[in-house]
């Protein structure tokens, strides 16, 4: 294949931005990832996919692992760290498709602007915890419930058979089912109006704005706000992402421990860690999206992050590590989250149908949980804490990989990157308000599921570029170039032929979900879906097409020129030049060099 530089093209060359800087220990990258499963909406979504899946049910994550994340991790991982770029500028691989970059932008944005409800519904539980009395424990609740309703509440239930009876007309008695409510989750009802009487507001009704949300929302954007300006560097950002990463996942294993005593919790741990047949088959199609989580909400996350990693960076390994230390924790919630159901399955009674709306349970139901134990002010201050702190690390996560990949694709705009970061900040803030209404609060997740088919195009397309369009023996030599060890070619055999299967089932799966939710689903949240993810995906061929207009020759030498890597090599002189001599492009890299002195 032949190397096309910007000179070649009459394009501007790229310009490394030099002042990017790099993490200030290697380990910050793999802190960075494993921040990434700190994405909980995977939890709400559970009633989807995951159910009463237990440990079996997570075997075939192990599966996925060796047959395409970790090698697709590898992928994502040496474009980033081998060109030192975002994902955007990183598809230099192959500049007609760059426009994957740009729907990664799109992608991310979309998360973020619905994220902050899993930052303020902590925050509503943490700032009301300084009641003496928590107002939504059975005590609590007193103050602000009506006694007089027809609701029923864990509180005010009682296991009798009276109470279960149901006299028809005919005179006949019959067993009836009894719907137990949680005070927490009326709790944060309680905030809108039309969410009383039910998990799902009436599309038919009018938007309902909370203005308790509105400035909890406020608060989340004003935190991220100050971490920016803080900790705008790279490797200060990289260190305290380190520190929120660690202090989280240890607030976590308290709260583990201490719900290990909550009546039901042992019952739920062996439930979990009991093997069943069906779990294994549940598990099968729902890893999935675990495995999608693994890149971030925009898909491109990794990419941007691995490219403040040295160059000689053992990206294979990482990969590894990466994988193992996110499925820990979607385990670790996992063992609370069964924790927790099994405490409200206690209350159910043995010999009639009873059911307990545990909704959003790591959420919102185990705040009553937490209001049973002694001392709940504290223990909701740590628990809510952790999912606060979570939150925020996914959060400006997302937020840094887009600010990298901008500024690393448009030069003009390294001068203004503090203006461009928070116009970001205050522009995400300003168009998450949807989410404090009625309806954007609760069909958020229809834009959470989006991310199962988009992300399965993106992979498919990457495998395409990298694989087939840049060559399998291209990417080997690169990657062993900058690795000094050889990348499998049982390895490349199965990204290019079996990987893209699973990722097709995926996709397809991904469609109908998607179909489904949106059905149900607000219109408003239909119409932010079409523009920031269908449309932009329509960006990839016009992008390659605006670039193939800008090329010279007949279509399919445009087409040719446009798909050859254009300006693609190592950043720092040193390994610029080594790999040159790899290469054996010596006349196109010197032409390269000097272009690139004279617009520098």
């Amino acid at each position: 294949m032949v190397y096309e530089t910007s000179y070649g093209t009459g394009q501007k060359p790229f310009s490394p931005d030099l002042d990017r800087g790099k993490w200030e220990k290697p380990t910050d990258f793999l802190f960075a990832c494993f921040g990434l499963a700190l994405k909980l909406d995977i939890f709400v979504a559970s009633y989807w996919f995951f159910f009463d899946m237990g440990i079996c049910g997570i075997l075939p994550y192990y599966i996925y692992m060796v047959i395409y994340l970790v090698p697709i991790l590898v992928i994502h991982s040496f474009m980033g760290q081998f060109s030192s770029s975002g994902f955007i500028s990183a598809f230099r691989v192959s500049p007609f498709f760059k426009g994957m970059g740009y729907v990664s932008t799109f992608l991310t944005i979309s998360m973020l602007i619905y994220y902050g409800i899993f930052a303020a519904v902590p925050l509503l539980f943490i700032i009301n915890s300084v009641h003496p009395t928590l107002p939504w424990s059975c005590e609590g609740m007193k103050s602000w419930h009506n006694e007089s309703s027809d609701q029923l509440t864990i509180c005010n239930f009682s296991k009798t058979e009276e109470d279960l009876l149901y006299l028809n007309d005919n005179g006949t008695v019959d067993y009836y089912t009894k719907i137990l409510h949680v005070p927490s989750v009326l709790y944060f009802q309680k905030h809108f109006d039309t969410l009383d009487d039910s998990r799902f507001p009436d599309l038919s009704r009018e938007y309902e704005l909370s203005w308790h949300f509105v400035g909890f929302f406020i608060l989340v954007w004003a935190i991220i706000g100050f971490i920016f300006y803080k900790f705008s560097e790279t490797a200060k950002f990289g260190k305290l992402l380190r520190f929120m990463v660690l202090i989280t996942l240890g607030l976590l294993g308290v709260c583990f421990v201490r719900f290990l005593f909550l009546p039901g919790s042992i019952n739920g741990l062996l439930n979990y860690l009991t093997p069943r047949r069906e779990d294994l088959i549940m598990g099968s199609g729902s890893t999935f999206i675990m495995v999608l989580q693994a890149f971030g909400a925009g898909w491109g996350s990794v990419m941007a992050l691995s490219s403040f990693n040295g160059f000689k960076t053992n990206i294979m390994s990482y990969s590894w590590i990466i994988s193992f230390g996110q499925i820990f924790i979607y385990i670790f919630f996992g063992l609370v989250t069964f924790m927790l159901e099994h405490y409200y399955e206690e209350m159910k009674t043995e010999n009639f149908d009873t059911h307990v709306i545990n909704h959003w349970l790591l959420f919102l139901s185990s705040a009553s949980a937490l209001a049973s134990m002694e001392w709940p002010n504290m223990w909701t201050v740590i628990y809510y804490s952790m999912l606060l702190l979570a939150a925020l690390i996914v959060m400006i996560t997302q937020i840094f990989t887009v600010l990298t990949s901008v500024f690393d694709e448009f030069e003009g705009l390294r001068k203004y990157k503090q203006e461009v970061t928070f116009g970001l900040i205050g522009g995400l803030a300003l168009c998450s308000f949807f989410f404090c209404t009625n309806h954007g609060i609760v069909y958020f997740s229809a834009l959470a599921l989006d991310a199962i088919w988009s992300h399965s195009i993106l992979h498919l397309l990457l495998l395409l570029v990298v694989l087939w369009i840049y060559g399998r023996e291209r990417f080997q030599r690169d990657i062993e170039f900058m690795l000094g060890q050889p990348f499998a070619s049982w390895k490349i055999f199965i990204l290019r032929f079996i990987a893209p299967l699973i990722l097709i089932v995926s996709l397809l799966m991904g469609i109908a979900v998607a179909i489904m939710e949106h059905s149900y689903s607000s219109m408003i949240v239909l119409v932010i879906s079409v523009f920031l993810v269908v449309i932009p995906l329509l960006v990839i061929p016009g992008y390659g097409l605006y670039n193939m207009y800008q090329s010279t020759g007949s279509c399919w030498e445009r087409f040719r020129r446009t798909c050859r890597p254009t300006d693609w090599y190592p950043v720092e002189m040193e390994h610029r030049q080594q790999y040159e001599e790899a290469v054996g492009n010596t006349d196109v890299t010197h032409q390269l060099f000097e272009v690139t002195d004279e617009v520098n």
